[in-house]
């Protein structure tokens, strides 16, 4: 494993682990197309094209077996009998697994994987007979001498070369008008023909002279597609036209010397064609082949010299700053706020006003601004699932097409990166549980192809992510009776379960419902992970699902999880806050409003019954006739459940810090903030409250209280400093 050692070989490599997965992904893109229409020559021109610069970026970063690999892939894609091969889409999936196991490998600095199987693969690409077409394309020298004319010493190597049982070739070589090197184009040519086989003579024969094409006279034991491989120079060459000559051998004349009387790719005189050939051999990538360059055009904002590569903990930097800039803006306002009490006919006063209003605005164009240099349309997710939408139908046996939309919808990196997880249980468990066999789909009357959608797209301030299917759906009843089977709920409470109840149960961990287990799906372990990582992100999953028809996951997130607007309340004296997009009203009740029903309290509003969930101790006797309490009503997906607080302190602007698990030993909290006042309040999860108060049993509710006691101390300890 070659490696440079210098800064500069380490900035290389760490930009070739960020380009690679790119390429990687392309070739899979363009694998699956030429799956759909195979044969299509324009396809395996672009997996040709990505495979060239692959190996060119792995060339250049010093991952020599990696770049060989991807050379002998390349010149096996050169062949025309190339495209007409049945199995080229399946070699270049094998071939992107392996050079992505190769560049997981080199990032790790680990052993590298065998490409044994590809060289195998590869072999058998270019084993495909082509010598029929090379007889029949034989034609006399003097035939070949009337189009281009040889020298009378060149006609004496290319006998001598035949008796030497090489086969003789006249090749022409169109180059590309578009060729931005149209001096050194000859030299490139020569370089790239000299590998294969033995020049014996050029035309023009002037290295300066600008050719539109390059005549050749060439012997070598190769066969003819693998010289015209070989010549096919990306970006250089725009057609290559090879013709067998037929060479009469006299019996008594010797062979010449015709290697050191050929003009040969080093005799080039010009110092500054050489000069242009090996900057142009040196460059990494290339662009694409047989294919005109396009004209100069004004620069946009899309152009590649515009685009910036930026470590995403960099942004993350400046996004923690520009949290420390809302703080200290609460801090001024708070100042502010004072000093029109004490003085509030002082004329400085307006002034420090009108300069809080222009900080706001400004403060809050910045925050957009760098939240949207970390917002990354979802595409980049949703690309890595058709090639495995495909891997697990094919694996299981049935057919599955995979539907996209929405993959222009932005989603913070962060969040982004946190879903793909979730997802892809998801995808997995729909391909694998959800879908049909093609026959028992037939019997139903459905097409014999099941269908999976990938949705994405903004809902006020959250992004919805929707996984669904045209499978068989989920049978609630046989839910419940596995719930019960597993001693997860009682009959008496299985009874009074909703539907909505009921499917959560697929949530926790270890459930299933699967009759067999598979690789694929029923070992119970998948969706438990959806959820665990959805209360982290702060996101919830709701599911929705017609037995027969198919089911719908849908996760909401929010746009982000470094600054929210929160809602600040109190309970018995203590100070919270939730995201002010969870509440869905704000009312008020007495304690004797509050109903028991199944040892549950409940809250009657309007024509709807809310669950009542409790922070605080429950009052006593001698209090329920006391003041109002206020009930904060919480979405969550479809459901809603009353918060019962003491007393509200308003809306903030909160910068979210996250606490480790040393500071706040519970999942009910997901995090704390600074008030402008230098307290700290802490966050609620919403979403892991309800979960712990849903499971619960009714003789044994959670004191949330008591729960939440470990982030308190853990605040009262750094309060007045920063998180």
């Amino acid at each position: 494993m070659s490696q440079y050692s210098d800064d500069r070989g380490a900035e290389l490599r760490e930009l070739f682990f960020e380009t690679a997965q790119e390429l990687l992904q392309s070739l899979n893109d363009e694998a699956l197309k030429l799956e759909k229409q195979p044969g299509d020559s324009e396809t395996v021109r672009s997996i040709r094209r990505v495979v060239h610069t692959l190996k060119g970026d792995s060339a250049a970063a010093g991952f020599r077996e990696l770049s060989e690999l991807a050379h002998e892939l390349e010149d096996a894609l050169s062949l025309e009998s190339a495209a007409a091969n049945a199995s080229l889409a399946e070699i270049t999936f094998k071939a992107a697994d392996i050079f992505n196991e190769m560049i997981n490998c080199y990032r790790s600095q680990t052993k590298l994987p065998s490409g044994a199987p590809l060289h195998k693969m590869v072999e058998q690409l270019t084993k495909t007979p082509a010598a029929p077409k090379a007889k029949r394309g034989k034609k006399p020298a003097a035939a070949a001498a009337a189009e281009t004319v040889w020298t009378e010493y060149e006609k004496l190597a290319m006998q001598g070369a035949a008796a030497q049982g090489k086969q003789v070739f006249q090749a022409q070589v169109k180059i590309d008008p578009q060729c931005a090197m149209p001096i050194a184009a000859r030299q490139l040519v020569l370089n790239a023909a000299g590998e294969v086989a033995e020049v014996l003579g050029v035309r023009p024969e002037a290295a300066a002279t600008v050719a539109k094409q390059i005549d050749l006279l060439l012997a070598s034991k190769k066969s003819a597609e693998q010289i015209a491989a070989k010549c096919r120079i990306p970006t250089v060459v725009a057609q290559v036209k090879i013709e067998a000559i037929l060479v009469p051998v006299p019996a008594n004349q010797p062979a010449p010397q015709a290697a050191s009387s050929a003009p040969q790719p080093e005799a080039s005189p010009d110092p500054v064609v050489q000069a242009q050939a090996l900057s142009a051999a040196a460059q990494p990538t290339a662009a694409p082949e047989e294919e005109p360059a396009p004209k100069p055009a004004p620069a946009s904002p899309a152009a590649p010299e515009n685009i910036l590569r930026v470590d995403a903990e960099r942004i993350d930097i400046v996004l923690n700053l520009v949290g420390e800039l809302i703080i200290g803006k609460s801090m001024l306002q708070q100042a502010l706020n004072e000093l029109a009490r004490v003085h509030p006919k002082d004329a400085t006063r307006g002034r420090f006003a009108d300069a809080m209003a222009f900080q706001a605005r400004v403060l809050g164009d910045l925050q957009r601004s760098v939240m949207k240099v970390r917002m990354v349309p979802v595409e980049q997710l949703f690309r890595r699932f058709p090639r495995m939408v495909r891997d697990v139908a094919k694996q299981c046996g049935k057919e599955v097409q995979l539907v996209l939309s929405g993959q222009d919808t932005d989603l913070d990196k962060g969040l982004l990166d946190g879903i793909a997880e979730p997802l892809t249980h998801l995808v997995r468990n729909a391909v694998g549980h959800g879908i049909e066999s093609a026959e028992r789909r037939t019997q139903k009357g459905k097409p014999a192809a099941g269908t999976i959608r990938l949705d994405a797209y903004h809902q006020g301030n959250q992004v919805i992510v929707e996984v669904s299917d045209d499978g068989r759906g989920i049978d609630a009843q046989k839910v419940r009776a596995r719930a019960l089977e597993r001693g997860m709920v009682t009959a008496e409470e299985a009874k009074r379960l909703n539907e909505s109840e009921i499917l959560d149960f697929i949530f926790r961990p270890g459930f299933s419902t699967a009759d067999e287990v598979t690789e694929i799906s029923g070992r119970g372990v998948g969706l438990d992970v959806v959820q665990s990582v959805l209360q982290r992100l702060k996101g919830t999953v709701q599911i929705e699902t017609r037995p027969g028809q198919g089911t719908t996951f849908r996760l909401q997130l929010p746009l982000t999880l470094a600054i929210i607007k929160a809602l600040l309340f109190r309970v018995e004296q203590r100070l919270y806050a939730i995201p002010l997009n969870a509440v869905a009203e704000i009312a008020r009740a007495h304690e004797n409003d509050l109903h028991q029903v199944d040892n549950r309290e409940v809250l009657q509003l309007r024509n709807a019954v809310l669950p009542i969930i409790r922070l605080g101790r429950p009052p006593a006797r001698d209090e329920i006739h006391g003041g109002k309490i206020f009930v904060l009503v919480i979405e969550l997906g479809e459901r809603k459940y009353g918060l019962l607080v003491n007393s509200l302190e308003g809306e903030e602007e909160l910068v979210i810090k996250a606490l480790d698990d040393r500071t706040a030993e519970t999942d009910l909290v997901s995090g704390a903030s600074i008030l402008g006042d230098g307290r700290v309040v802490l966050i609620l999860n919403m979403v892991a409250i309800v979960e712990r108060f849903a499971r619960s049993r009714p003789e044994a509710r959670p004191a949330f209280g008591m729960l939440l006691s470990h982030a308190e101390k853990a605040c009262a300890a750094i309060a007045g400093a920063r998180i």
